[in-house]
């Protein structure tokens, strides 16, 4: 046991895990505690039309997604761990990789920032609701463009310094929500910080690149490898289109059928929800590079997968109790008592956390494959099987028929990864 944990990926790992648990606790609280001081302010039924409008761009915010990190890490990591006679000049490899990358998502993120726009323009969205979204949407010229540095971070199990500058950012965030919130800042407002926001983390990000390569940015587009982040990435981005869509297609039809006011509650219960549930994509993140994408021997990758899995299913039942118990003062000290009735829909949604990181576990193997026609089929399906409940749910037991639909896609999907370590993993 001793000579495991002194392993040089087992101690950088732990490393990166101290750090990124750290992250997520200090943005966990940073979330929760601007979800309640905008809940105040805003009141129930403004608060609902700010976490629609924070729907509707977790749903557009895929769509700049086409060469994400399960594509850009693996290739990372396999130009490294190359051949010393195949392999290229690490600094020109990692740069055609990045610049690539870069201007791919570039071009993509503006022409969703443009096609949102054009929609608000056209007065598809409640006023009030597409004010607060055109501020919003904003961030996406900066998140994922420039979140390729965090892509070269995540590949060498080195996010620290990424993690640094989300924590600092985050802090001056909460502080200026505080501020806008004392001065009486009109709700529509809000969304433009989240841009700035963005775009300071990009800023540092690029600096901080910068500042380890000798002053040189060094990225470059490469036709070929450009064109095989478009092919490769389409699928893995249509997958991830769908997998976005299940996560938030509690709130678009529970929208339909309940008030701004009753949205508002559901959404203050699910924020609490899905900062627990982001636990587990954090744990996924910092062991996936030495732990799935390194390991070739089939026989050691599935021990690893499965006990990751019953480590993440035992770490999110215990904080699932420890949620359950505390579901009341946290909403109250949160949310305060205009959002009583958000306290029974927390304590069911808290459960959810387990099938979601069993399956954010079962996941990496399907990444570490480069499977994108299994990881799409795998959405899809649970897409279309929480739309199926929802829609016949929802309008019987309302915020109870949503999360037993996002229950059941989150079962198909672990059905799916289940299927697929049956057909890939044995030797």
């Amino acid at each position: 046991m001793l000579k495991k944990l002194n392993h040089p990926d087992v101690t950088k790992a732990l490393s990166n895990l101290v750090w990124l648990g750290l992250e997520r606790l200090v943005q966990t609280a940073v979330a929760i505690a601007i979800g309640g001081l905008l809940a105040r302010y805003f009141g129930p039924e403004l608060f609902g039309k700010w976490q629609y409008a924070n729907t509707l761009l977790a749903v557009i915010a895929p769509l700049t997604w086409v060469c994400g990190a399960e594509i850009l890490v693996p290739t990372i990591v396999k130009t490294r761990h190359l051949p010393e006679s195949a392999r290229p000049n690490p600094d020109e490899a990692l740069g055609a990789i990045l610049g690539s990358a870069f201007v791919l998502r570039f071009a993509v993120s503006l022409a969703a920032v443009l096609l949102c726009w054009g929609a608000l323009a056209a007065g598809f969205f409640e006023p009030m609701v597409g004010a607060m979204l055109g501020g919003l949407v904003v961030a996406l010229l900066f998140r994922e463009p420039f979140g390729v540095v965090t892509a070269w971070l995540q590949s060498q199990t080195y996010s620290k310094p990424a993690l640094l500058i989300s924590l600092s950012t985050a802090l001056l965030k909460a502080a200026l929500v505080y501020l806008l919130v004392r001065i009486a800042v009109a709700p529509r407002h809000f969304g433009w910080l989240w841009a700035v926001e963005a775009a300071l983390i990009a800023a540092a990000l690029l600096v901080y690149f910068m500042r380890r390569h000798g002053g040189r940015l060094g990225w470059r587009v490469e036709p070929a490898l450009f064109k095989s982040f478009v092919s490769a990435g389409t699928v893995f981005w249509l997958g991830l289109i769908c997998m976005y869509l299940f996560l938030k297609l509690d709130r678009l039809m529970l929208q339909r059928f309940i008030s701004y006011a009753d949205l508002g509650h559901y959404s203050a219960a699910q924020q609490v929800n899905e900062n627990w549930i982001g636990l587990a994509l954090m744990l996924a993140q910092t062991l996936a590079p030495a732990f799935i994408y390194q390991v070739e021997n089939l026989l050691k990758l599935r021990r690893n997968v499965m006990r990751l899995m019953c480590l993440a299913a035992l770490v999110m039942a215990v904080g699932a109790i420890v949620l359950d118990l505390l579901a009341g003062p946290i909403i109250r000290h949160v949310f305060g008592p205009a959002f009583e009735a958000a306290i029974p829909i927390l304590r069911w949604a808290v459960w959810l956390s387990v099938p979601a990181s069993v399956e954010a576990m079962g996941n990496l193997v399907v990444l570490k494959f480069q499977a994108r026609y299994i990881l799409l089929v795998k959405w899809l399906l649970a897409l279309l099987v929480a739309l199926a409940v929802d829609a016949t749910l929802i309008p019987i037991w309302g915020a109870y028929g949503a999360l037993t639909g996002l229950a059941c896609g989150y079962l198909s999907a672990i059905a799916v990864n289940l299927y697929f370590f049956r057909m890939r993993l044995h030797p």
